[in-house]
């Protein structure tokens, strides 16, 4: 494919007209009509809808639009920081972060790097839902647990692990009640029904079966409400370190399931940008141990 005319075609299509292109550009009008043409006929699709003043973007040269845009201009700073001798990070970097990461770290982490890189102008969006990182226009996500896509690549900067914990006032029952009868819980919305826990404090291991009397939204919520006596919970140690110090939180033991591992993503579908880079290489040097108690000294700073 063109290069060059998907430049041209952008560039029209970013000033609503060959005319305000050209001028805008210095380009030739005729130029810039024939290499859309020429775009159209090798895609075999309509690209603009013609009309008597001005161009509108078809469905397929809006995506077309969309998803060329951000690549350009990565080429462009690439080649102009080759240029210049430097590959000096820069531009707006959106990032998409979970809540209980974001609210624990990504206030400090977001100014820490902004002072690192004063040229990226570095956006970050909480949400909890795994946001579609190409359609959504996203630079980066930060991931927990991230299934594996042919799309993302990236790597694992922490890693987390889960604690039943509960009031001190709710004692732990024997082991025998324990297997008996089912313990009664906090979960989260998405937490799978009729799922077994089995839990490791020393050389004991147990096998209970949990029953959600509660389904919050958040970890956080879950914590609060453990806190309140509502029930039993597994949460991440790193949000519930001063809980457990200050002994407003006791802990029953770890879980045997998989430790909860925290991952920054990128598209393997587009060049790796100097600020991307740079965003994964902060991460890596902010949480070098990749250790939960990096993460709960940063929130108690």
């Amino acid at each position: 494919m063109d290069l060059l005319a998907i430049a041209d075609f952008n560039l029209v299509a970013t000033h609503g007209g060959v005319g305000r292109a050209s001028r805008a550009s210095g380009r030739p009008k005729a130029t810039l009509s024939r290499r859309v043409a020429e775009l159209e006929e090798s895609l075999g699709v309509r690209l603009f809808e013609r009309g008597s003043r001005n161009l509108r973007l078809t469905e397929e040269g809006r995506a077309l639009h969309e998803r060329t845009t951000v690549l350009l201009t990565e080429v462009a700073h690439v080649a102009e920081d080759i240029g210049s001798g430097t590959e000096r990070p820069r531009g707006r970097l959106r990032v998409s972060a979970p809540s209980l990461f974001s609210h624990l770290a990504m206030g400090r982490i977001a100014a820490g790097f902004a002072a690192a890189y004063p040229d990226v102008r570095l956006e970050v969006t909480v949400e909890d839902r795994s946001v579609d990182l190409i359609e959504e226009g996203y630079d980066v996500v930060v991931r927990v647990n991230p299934d594996p896509d042919e799309v993302l690549v990236g790597k694992r900067f922490l890693r987390d692990e889960l604690l039943m914990v509960a009031a001190p006032s709710l004692v732990r029952p024997p082991k025998r009640e324990l297997d008996a009868s089912p313990v009664r819980v906090v979960v989260l919305t998405t937490a799978r029904e009729n799922d077994e826990w089995t839990i490791v404090n020393g050389s004991e291991s147990l096998t209970l079966s949990p029953d959600p009397i509660l389904r919050l939204g958040t970890l956080t919520m879950v914590r609060d409400a453990v806190m309140a006596g509502a029930g039993a919970a597994l949460l991440p140690r790193s949000l519930v370190t001063d809980d457990l110090a200050e002994g407003r939180l006791v802990s029953w033991g770890k879980a045997s399931r998989k430790d909860t591992e925290i991952w920054v993503l990128y598209s393997s579908r587009r060049l790796l940008s100097s600020k991307v880079s740079a965003f994964v290489s902060y991460l890596g040097t902010t949480f070098p141990e990749g250790s939960p108690d990096e993460l709960g000294a940063m929130a108690r700073r």
